[in-house]
């Protein structure tokens, strides 16, 4: 540790015992750390104090070492197994840093200062905890008895403003042809499922596919913790609640599902499905409100819906396997697959048609990463809710490099627009809207027979 970051950590306890003993002047924390410089560091040049101020600063309010970090654009993730070690994630890949905590107390310190702001704690009754902060960044803890390696903190960044399909073109994560049939897809009503494995990137995925949603629509977001930043203007946002400390007032994703129902939405975006949500999910797809959006932790598309049918199954209705099977097959069409490389970046694997098959559901694969172009759907439900918005006047404008904007301009989504009506200079109109919605035959009806 610097000497400096030595004796920052020295003031900062000075200055929590005069906090204590009564002798500051109300004058404010930052008004009190540079008096303290001043009476305990005055040999020191000029320059130094500043810094030394500013450090004492972040380590009184801050989450102290982990500061710089957090304020380094490049680093997506910062991980924390005890108060020696701390790694972080760039680009994709994880690297060591020179970042440590003095001892347990002062990690211990930080960790109180995420979650007293949030009405959470961790002690030795409760030692799991899961927050978020007010950048909307995730937070995950973890301490001892059930840690062996001292308090483990887990933060990952929360990016302001998501990237549009634009951006994933440009960043390698997808092809332009794909771009434009996925904005296509769920312009014309499509129900989307987006799978892959942690960290593969299915949320920022999720995100950018949202920005090809007609802006006149009403759509409700639902996630465990608020990840998404939708674009469009009528958008309300959901986020469940974990019980208190007394075990009371826990709202689960599920429950925020069935309310959303009665919210009038037309479209039902779920952050992740990952328990007996999924079932309450199909229903909804399958009873108006088609081309809703959400992802599931799975290793192939295949697997997807499988993991969907379980995840259905533990909702505890009673219902048969084979009609929860009927439910996913008619209430998906396309599962987005997403993978994460040996060298960090993440890619969109394959993209699959879900399709009928003989005893239930299965998949048709359109793109396979290096396997050629992009196939056409067959003649079902996925092929007439296209063409029907093709056959209005709709194009996609191509998801041209980052480079094809002006310079200074931000990137934009490729948009499925009509030739056919006149929008006004101030407003996109999607053939696909709440207006001219149900293209194609709802639900699974007309779903062509196809191979696993």
């Amino acid at each position: 540790m610097e000497a400096l970051d030595e004796l920052a950590v020295a003031l900062r306890g000075r200055l929590i015992e005069r906090a204590r003993s009564g002798e500051t002047s109300g004058a404010g924390l930052e008004a009190e750390v540079r008096r303290l410089v001043e009476l305990e560091a005055a040999p020191l040049p000029e320059a130094d104090r500043a810094d030394l101020c500013a450090r004492v600063v972040l380590l009184a309010r801050g989450l102290g070492p982990l500061e710089p970090l957090l304020s380094d654009p490049l680093v997506d993730e910062v991980m924390v197994n005890g108060p020696d070690e701390v790694y972080v994630e760039r680009r994709g890949r994880l690297a060591r840093t020179g970042v440590a905590f003095p001892g347990e107390t002062e990690l211990m310190h930080a960790i109180e200062r995420i979650l007293a702001p949030l009405g959470r704690r961790v002690d030795e009754a409760s030692p799991l905890c899961d927050a978020r902060l007010p950048d909307g960044s995730r937070v995950h803890v973890v301490i001892p008895p059930l840690s062996l390696s001292g308090p483990c903190l887990t933060i990952r960044r929360f990016r302001r403003e998501g990237f549009s399909l634009r951006d994933l073109v440009a960043r390698g994560t997808l092809a332009p042809e794909l771009a434009e049939f996925l904005a296509l897809c769920v312009a014309a009503r499509v129900s989307l499922l987006v799978s892959g494995g942690t960290g593969s990137g299915k949320t920022t995925t999720l995100n950018a596919l949202s920005g090809a949603i007609p802006g006149e629509e009403r759509i409700v977001t639902i996630e465990d913790a608020a990840e998404l930043r939708l674009r469009q203007r009528h958008v309300v946002r959901l986020e469940a609640r974990p019980a208190s400390l007394e075990g009371r007032g826990e709202v689960t994703i599920r429950t925020l599902v069935r309310n959303a129902l009665r919210m009038r939405p037309d479209r039902i975006v779920v952050g992740e499905v990952r328990g007996a949500e999924a079932l309450d999910m199909l229903q909804a797809l399958n009873t108006g409100h088609d081309g809703s959006l959400t992802t599931v932790h799975a290793n192939s598309p295949a697997d997807a819906l499988r993991r969907v049918e379980t995840l259905a199954l533990m909702a505890g209705v009673g219902l048969p396997h084979s009609a929860v099977r009927d439910q996913v097959a008619s209430a998906l069409d396309v599962v987005v697959h997403q993978a994460r490389l040996p060298d960090g970046s993440r890619v969109v694997d394959s993209v699959t048609e879900v399709v009928r098959a003989a005893g239930g559901v299965g998949t048709r694969e359109l793109y396979r990463r290096g396997g050629g172009s992009l196939r056409p759907p067959t003649d079902g439900a996925l092929a007439a809710r296209i063409g029907a918005l093709r056959g209005r006047g709709a194009r996609v404008e191509r998801a041209g490099r980052a480079s094809d904007s002006e310079p200074g301009e931000p990137a934009e989504a490729p948009q499925p627009r009509s030739e056919t009506r006149d929008a006004g200079p101030a407003e996109t109109r999607h053939p696909g809207s709440a207006e001219t919605r149900d293209p194609g035959p709802a639900g699974g009806a007309g779903r062509s027979e196809g191979s696993v």
